[in-house]
């Protein structure tokens, strides 16, 4: 198991770039002479990037965008409190769950490696915005994101398509029971509903995941999520009455679930899923082939955190958020010039797409 505190790799080595893939998800895959001539497909565009600056940290950018959010999140808990013991404050939750979304991005990108290049200064960022400020275990988050980087939509190494609530082949479909079964056969419909939820899964996995952390990590997981805990629940009790308090605290963690799944759904449902006993994809073709973009302007930009541009984050995971948009035309030429489709759909479709490859999946069951 790759060690929690690792960042996502990034292709650096234009001749390796496979093999650091592949051995972030499994650190003792033996080396496979076929790594190399796999990445040569990828190696002008990873040049090209670099040649442009586009590899370069936006520290002064992320600096900026991150004191900005941090100034909203106390202006929001200052407005909560002055409105004291009301259901008014209901109407915090919305603007509140945005806030902790714009957090969990910065948690992202900061895992990323795409904030600072140093791993200390990176881990204490992706801390304090998920540990400390979320409630999230950072430690878990960045364990499965290294795995799903690596081998993106593959059944049997990325846990993003792995059985759970829901599933992602017919295969899995066909081997589900009882109460399983029947969420299979209407997961299209509930998806939505069922991001109500993930606002609190992703916490309990968290907790979870802690007593697989080395000693140490432990500690300093385990008293950042208390912390959280701590200051939360003090908040929420000492200014709204417990029922007002409960009510608050589930209407924001099911805004804020939903926010994050629309954010990650339109990346890969519905996409390219490889064989696990087919031929081995190259960097290029595992990155692109799995992945979708989502176009709009600004306003998709900043609601979806740059993640709408997932094809060239796959393909550079440390690019900074800013730069993801203009490596976007040297990404869609080089694909065009190999040979290789480049997917591109608006927001409705991208869902569309997705919940079509729930409901397709589903089917053997109705």
């Amino acid at each position: 198991m790759p060690q929690a505190t690792a960042t996502v790799a990034d292709p650096a080595d234009e001749s390796s770039v496979d093999q650091r893939d592949a051995d972030e998800s499994c650190p003792d895959r033996p080396a496979d002479p076929r790594d190399t001539a796999a990445g040569s497909d990828f190696a002008p565009l990873l040049r090209a990037a670099r040649d442009q600056g586009l590899l370069e940290r936006r520290t002064d950018r992320y600096a900026v965008g991150i004191a900005a959010n941090l100034v909203a999140l106390g202006a929001l808990a200052t407005g909560f409190v002055l409105m004291g013991d009301t259901w008014w404050s209901l109407l915090l939750t919305l603007p509140l769950a945005v806030l902790w979304t714009r957090t969990a991005f910065y948690a992202h990108d900061a895992g990323h490696a795409q904030i600072s290049a140093d791993r200390r200064t990176s881990r204490l960022i992706a801390l304090v915005h998920a540990n400390l400020l979320l409630g999230m275990n950072e430690a878990w988050w960045n364990d499965k994101h290294i795995r799903h980087h690596a081998n993106p939509n593959h059944i049997d190494k990325d846990p993003d398509v792995g059985v759970g609530a829901l599933v992602w082949t017919q295969k899995q479909a066909e081997r589900r029971e009882g109460f399983a079964r029947w969420l299979t056969r209407n997961q299209a419909r509930l998806f939505f509903p069922m991001l109500l939820l993930e606002g609190i899964a992703l916490k309990i996995y968290g907790f979870r995941f802690l007593r697989r952390q080395p000693l140490r990590e432990r500690a300093v997981s385990a008293l950042l999520l208390a912390a959280h805990f701590a200051l939360y629940t003090t908040l929420l009790f000492s200014t709204l009455s417990p029922g007002k308090a409960i009510v608050f605290a589930l209407v924001l963690h099911a805004l804020f679930g939903l926010h994050l799944g629309l954010a990650f759904a339109p990346n890969h449902k519905g996409m390219e899923m490889p064989d696990p006993d087919g031929e081995r994809w190259g960097h290029l073709q595992r990155q692109v082939l799995t992945s979708r973009n989502v176009r709009g302007g600004i306003l998709t930009d900043w609601f979806l955190g740059g993640l709408n541009y997932q094809i060239e984050h796959h393909l550079f995971p440390s690019m900074p958020r800013p730069h993801l948009r203009l490596a976007q035309p040297l990404v869609r030429a080089h694909c065009a010039g190999v040979g290789m489709p480049y997917t591109e759909t608006g927001p409705i479709e991208s869902y569309r797409q997705a919940l079509a490859h729930m409901h397709d999946v589903g089917e053997p069951l109705r």
